[in-house]
């Protein structure tokens, strides 16, 4: 019997729970050469990228010529080439057209999006709250992979908005960072 592809929700978060400041903010991330290489050891073998309009669109504004940039280090040159060519899916209802191997959907349908996870390859890596959020209500977020910045921001965008769902979840290991961030992985009690 062949596994289905997982979604696997990666974000980071502050350690008070928010993505982002109340301004969008996101300079408090601690991504240096050593996390950035665990990011694309993950994502290099990922099948493709889910994402909202606005990470999207900042992953977009920034990724596709960054390793143009001769002061870029060299794990930030590799996600470059990693965002470039792999698949990516923007649920939007109001973008129009995106580039770089992206795909636009226009809402979270339990039927596709369980179409997508069928056939074989890399597994989906899931980007941004609102999305996050939307995938959670039906059951569809596989593995929880949340890193953590030893930072409290005080307000902002979080993580996790409210919800009358309970989810308990199976711990599946965790990493502490050079830069005092912590991996949190946990997958879902029905996952694989």
């Amino acid at each position: 019997m062949t596994s289905t592809r997982k979604i696997i929700l990666m974000m980071s978060m502050s350690l008070d729970g928010y993505i982002e400041g109340p301004n969008r903010e996101i300079d408090w991330h601690l991504v240096d050469d050593e996390l950035h290489r665990h990011f694309n050891d993950h994502l290099r073998d990922m099948g493709a990228l889910l994402s909202g309009r606005v990470t999207h669109e900042l992953m977009a504004g920034f990724w596709p010529t960054a390793d143009a940039d001769p002061s870029i280090t060299g794990p930030m040159a590799e996600f470059a080439g990693i965002w470039r060519e792999m698949p990516k899916i923007v649920f939007s209802r109001t973008l129009e057209r995106a580039d770089w191997n992206t795909t636009i959907m226009r809402e979270v349908d339990v039927d596709r999006i369980r179409a997508l996870k069928a056939p074989p390859g890399g597994d989906l890596a899931l980007g941004g709250a609102d999305l996050a959020a939307a995938f959670m209500a039906h059951g569809l977020v596989d593995e929880y992979r949340i890193y953590v910045h030893p930072v409290l921001i005080g307000s902002g965008k979080p993580l996790f908005p409210s919800s009358d769902t309970r989810t308990a979840l199976r711990p599946a290991g965790t990493r502490t960072f050079g830069n005092g961030v912590v991996l949190l992985h946990y997958r879902a009690p029905d996952g694989p």
